[in-house]
């Protein structure tokens, strides 16, 4: 059953609060009021509610101002967990971070994605069950988890729509099959994004700022947040800037448009260019029938930062056709800022930012109108499954998805995150 607009109203204004809460580390209810523009009562009730539900904790006085020195309030951080994870071509992360999106544990390992999802899934699964309990972690406040992988996805059924890395992966409930054996709400979503939103929650990025996130494990994704919101467009499939096309006599990418980004500038490209290059291949013992592109990769990486010029120079290259993606990206949305993220970013970081940097100081129509800063992302190889575990806190805590006009947990779609415990 639906929620009123009255409780729609609740629920919203409460996320508001809360965001502010979280994002000024500490405030005053007067600050609170200043900043929201709602009455001093309406403030005041909102804060007690959450206090109530612990989630706010009193945190001292603040400065006088001429009277009697202010309350300040802030998250109380151990009062909600969430779960992050990210599962990728070649490797599994899994996080779990605190209300305030800090990481307390985690762990990775490889293979899930080659498995059937039957025998991958309860992998996971085990994994999770494991770290919460070594973590010591209370299952009734564990808000849910967020399962980000790659694209194309079905968000609402909480179905990959890519036969990638096996065709049993195709349309497959991995969000249903999931929430099932952990008994938790699952909510999927794109790598990309996720990555994208925990620059936002972590404190980052300026929270009025419209911004970009270039996300590369082994392919290459996309995203970009307004005002703290990812843009999702009809299908939530958006900014896939790997799979946009920068050669229109390309080769067909798998899929279906021609001569993709990804196809030139992505990890498992290089890999492969490095195989025909003389002589690198064998430097740096790539494994020809190999498809772990991240760990060879890697060592293409740390050859190009020791100086290798052949490396190097594939590196660059890639750079530079990230580069061109970056510019086009920022101007379609007019960025002011674009994050690199994901584990490929992070072991060869240095070069890529330069490089990109160098494009967009060149290339960006705005860019009389304001700068644009590239950065590297602070959750750095992490940054999807710390953001997918920051997902499930923003869908239940600040989008007025957590508590139901009766106390209980609100409706959601299928393969979104539906919370079981009162927020």
């Amino acid at each position: 059953m639906a929620s009123s607009p009255i409780w729609a109203s609740r629920t919203k204004t409460r996320g508001m609060v809360l965001d502010l809460i979280r994002g000024a580390r500490t405030i005053s209810r007067v600050e609170l009021v200043a900043a929201t523009g709602l009455t001093a009562p309406t403030i005041s009730e909102v804060v007690r509610e959450l206090m109530v539900d612990g989630l706010v904790v009193e945190a001292g006085r603040g400065a006088s101002t001429g009277g009697k020195p202010p309350t300040l309030v802030q998250l109380n951080p151990p009062a909600r967990y969430s779960v992050g994870v990210q599962l990728e071509r070649n490797l599994c992360v899994i996080v779990i971070v605190d209300l305030a999106g800090r990481q307390i544990a985690r762990t990775s390992f490889s293979g899930v994605a080659s498995m059937p999802p039957e025998r991958g899934l309860p992998l996971v699964a085990g994994q999770v069950n494991g770290m919460l309990e070594t973590a010591a972690v209370e299952r009734h406040k564990v808000l849910g988890v967020g399962l980000v992988s790659y694209g194309p996805q079905d968000r609402r059924a909480g179905a990959l729509l890519t036969p990638q890395p096996t065709g049993e992966w195709l349309g497959y409930p991995v969000a249903d099959r999931l929430a099932e054996l952990l008994g938790l709400p699952v909510l999927l979503d794109n790598d990309a994004a996720a990555a994208a939103i925990g620059e936002y929650w972590m404190g980052a990025v300026d929270p009025r700022s419209t911004y970009g996130c270039i996300y590369m494990a082994t392919g290459i994704g996309g995203g970009v947040v307004v005002a703290g919101e990812v843009y999702r467009g009809s299908s939530s499939n958006s900014v896939e800037i790997g799979h946009v096309s920068v050669d229109v006599n390309g080769d067909e990418c798998t899929c279906g448009n021609l001569g993709c980004l990804e196809n030139y500038a992505g990890p498992a490209a290089l890999v492969r260019q490095a195989l025909t290059t003389p002589g690198l291949g064998q430097r740096l013992a790539l494994d020809p029938s190999g498809d772990d592109f991240l760990s060879e990769f890697a060592r293409l990486a740390a050859a190009a930062n020791a100086g290798d010029p052949a490396a190097r120079g594939l590196i660059e290259r890639s750079a530079r056709y990230l580069g061109y993606a970056a510019v086009t990206m920022t101007t379609l949305f007019d960025l002011d800022t674009v994050v690199l993220a994901g584990p490929s970013f992070a072991v060869a970081g240095s070069i890529y930012q330069s490089v990109i940097q160098e494009e967009v100081d060149r290339r960006t129509f705005a860019r009389q109108a304001h700068p644009v800063r590239v950065v590297p992302s602070v959750s750095g190889s992490d940054a999807a499954a710390i953001g997918g575990a920051v997902l499930v806190l923003q869908s239940e805590l600040t989008l007025g998805r957590g508590r139901g006009p009766d106390g209980g947990a609100a409706p959601s779609s299928a393969g979104e995150a539906a919370v079981g415990t009162e927020v």
